[in-house]
């Protein structure tokens, strides 16, 4: 079949412009991928054999153009796997992940192409390749050496299986837990069982009752179903019952508390995972996978790693203390919660924040609907890096699905990118941003622009209103745009290193958590907001109360980080999964040490923590607090331009020297020389104490 052909008759193999999402189906995939795993092991072929030239463009280049298609094409079915879940996907991208990932493992198991890389670097023309290449180049010896180049070629095949059965695991997992969240339905009948809720949950209740042909109302444990549950409704029984389900969501108890069935289970997953992942880290040579995971990390060694989180959690733990003694005061006195349990936290925390600070979540949420939130980040994005950003048109992969353009001041294309924002069935639970492709210089010419997707699982339009988003929801958009920043306007034409490539996990969440910090500054905010109702913008106290209340809690939000982070370090460097402590287990025994509330005994929340089993975050769930002190730090170069100038955090020198030296340069060099570029210093962890509240001398 000729590449033409292909092309016109299968979209997957159509790379001349932005993925047909309209027309792609699932029996697509498999011929797809045939043309471009040929395609792609023919280059690396020629690429290893030994009359070919150990030179950039006899090496580098062609493997690059061979398989950058099919990362693309695969990328475009991983997605919709993700964000459009049929059995027909799942079944086609599960017969092709094994030969996808048997492809990457041959590749990095290669010791002829290893070798070749090895000799480029070694030549006399290395010093006078571009930094960016030599980065490249850099990058990818280590990643060889990861991957088992080194190995003796009798243990090769049996580290590939390793990857192998890893990336299936990794799936089952991540459908476990999707499967297991669609399974469970609590459905009410008498409306008094709906008292404290607000009026836009009940009404999406109500609408997802009438689609299953139902009488009442449906809740389900997507996260902006059960979370105002567990926020809002004066029902106790029913915050158990959806609680219960949450928590032992793809466990031994799932089926018990009507949350699955006995094959969604991933405890077993779980811990063969780690086997796994044990075993390949003692073939390479280390001493567990954490310091597998590490090399191509900021940080140094696990011991670093807990260090550092030891002494956040020891700065934290006074705040968390007063934070849990107050709550429990107030949850007894107030709603005669003597015997607070896990299901009546976050409706306790709610009801406190309202007394404290009066107002609610709720209350605030009115005022951001879709479109005004847009305006406002997108104002941001315009003023600091001097861009802007129009609707465009794609074929997309559900209605709600909508597409921008990014363009330079002179309306030449920067970038595109796709925004899916609601939840919905057959859709990965969370929120994330990935790359529909990436910026590199084209063979003939020209450059190819950056794509990215942003998705969310926000709370879709019910009764004929906007959608309207709580302020925790702004953050989460803010959050995932600052990675589709990253992505999206990196100036570098080397694909190895454009945008989020090449940069190191633990950075890699530095502009997200940085473009957070715009949703708690009032000069933004009265430009992004307007009542569903009224379309008055947010007054300036509800504003002040908002603000008073942004750390509200900050030292058990802290604890709960702390523990997640250091259970997954512990995972991955002295835990036996064969031995008589399950993961369950430890996740309960490092509670007890770093956080102040007890866990429920009943939870199994491992078995839902697909950052580390399905996610990419194996031995890197602390990256999101070590970013915290990049990007705290970061802001605080806005906030004393602001202070030095008496006028806005919109500061359009510090955002054009923060996109210069953070967003354009992208993976090109350490994230550590990038942040000393833009702030003149190492990072500072006084800023992330500060903007906690956490500060020494901050009143809590």
């Amino acid at each position: 079949m000729s590449q033409t052909q292909s092309t016109s008759a299968n979209p997957l193999l159509d790379f001349s412009d932005l993925p047909r999402f309209g027309e792609i189906r699932p029996e697509h995939v498999t011929p797809a991928l045939d043309v471009l795993l040929a395609n792609a092991s023919a280059a690396v072929e020629r690429a290893s054999a030994p009359v070919t030239p150990a030179s950039w463009v006899d090496i580098v280049e062609p493997v690059e153009h061979a398989t950058e298609p099919l990362s693309r094409a695969w990328g475009v079915v991983g997605h919709l796997n993700a964000v459009a879940d049929t059995p027909e996907l799942r079944a086609a991208y599960g017969e092709n992940l094994q030969r996808v990932t048997e492809f990457w493992s041959s590749v990095g198991q290669n010791l002829a192409l290893y070798e070749k890389y090895k000799a480029i670097a070694a030549s006399g023309d290395f010093p006078t390749l571009t930094g960016e290449r030599r980065k490249i180049l850099d990058n990818a010896l280590r990643d060889f050496r990861l991957s088992g180049a080194e190995l003796p070629e009798d243990q090769k095949p049996h580290f590939a299986e390793l990857q192998e059965r890893q990336a299936a695991l990794s799936k089952a997992f991540s459908d476990h837990v999707l499967d297991a969240t669609n399974a469970y339905a609590y459905v009410v009948t008498n409306e008094t069982e709906l008292a404290g809720l607000p009026e836009d949950v009940v009404a999406a209740a109500r609408e997802a009752a009438e689609r299953d042909g139902k009488e009442g109302w449906k809740f389900t444990l997507h996260f902006p179903s059960y979370f105002p549950v567990m926020q809002y409704s004066e029902n106790r029984a029913m915050r158990e019952a959806m609680y219960r389900a949450y928590v032992t969501r793809a466990s031994e108890l799932g089926a018990a508390y009507g949350g699955g069935k006995s094959e969604w289970d991933n405890t077993a997953n779980l811990a063969e995972q780690l086997t796994l992942r044990a075993e390949e880290a003692h073939m390479l040579g280390y001493r567990n996978f954490a310091e597998v995971s590490l090399a191509p990390k900021m940080a140094e060694s696990p011991e670093q790693v807990m260090a550092f989180l030891e002494d956040l959690a020891t700065r934290a733990r006074p705040h968390a203390e007063q934070d849990w003694k107050e709550l429990r005061e107030f949850a007894a006195s107030e709603l005669g919660l003597s015997d607070l349990q896990p299901w009546d936290m976050t409706f306790a925390s709610e009801r406190l924040r309202q007394q404290r600070y009066a107002f609610s979540e709720n209350e605030v949420k009115q005022y951001f609907p879709e479109d005004a939130v847009f305006r406002g980040l997108f104002k941001v994005i315009e003023t600091l890096f001097d861009v802007r950003i129009r609707p465009d048109d794609a074929t997309v992969w559900h209605p709600d699905v909508r597409f921008f353009r990014v363009e330079n001041q002179d309306g030449g294309l920067v970038a595109q990118f796709y925004l899916d924002l609601y939840a919905r069935e057959g859709k990965r639970g969370g929120a994330w941003m990935d790359d529909a492709r990436a910026r590199h210089k084209l063979a003939h010419g020209g450059v190819q622009t950056p794509v990215a997707y942003l998705t969310c699982n926000f709370s879709a339009p019910v009764g004929g209103k906007p959608a309207c988003f709580t302020h925790d929801e702004v953050i989460t958009l803010f959050h995932e745009t600052g990675h589709g920043l990253h992505h999206m306007l990196t100036r570098v034409d080397e694909l190895g290193v454009s945008g989020i490539n090449g940069v190191e996990w633990d950075a890699v969440e530095l502009p997200s958590q940085f473009m957070e910090n715009f949703c708690w500054e009032w000069d933004v905010l009265s430009d992004m907001t307007s009542h569903v109702d009224t379309a008055k913008p947010l007054p300036r106290d509800l504003f002040d109360k908002m603000l008073a209340a942004k750390n509200f809690q900050s030292g058990l939000g802290t604890a709960r980080q702390i523990v997640f982070s250091m259970f997954d370090m512990r995972l991955h460097t002295d835990f036996n999964p064969a031995g008589p402590t399950s993961a369950n287990d430890l996740a309960r025994e490092i509670n007890e040490r770093f956080h102040v509330i007890p866990q429920a005994s009943f939870s199994r929340w491992p078995n839902t923590f697909s950052h580390i089993f399905a996610g990419g975050y194996a031995a890197g769930y602390y990256s999101y607090k070590w970013a915290e002190v990049l990007s705290a730090d970061a802001y605080a170069a806005f906030e004393e331009a602001a202070h030095a100038s008496n006028g806005s955090v919109l500061d359009v020198a510090t955002g054009t020297r923060y996109r210069k030296e953070i967003l354009e340069v992208g993976g090109s060099r350490p994230a550590m020389e990038s942040f000393k570029a833009f702030r003149g210093r190492e990072p500072d962890i006084d800023a992330l104490l500060r903007h906690n509240g956490m500060a020494p001398d901050a009143a809590h």
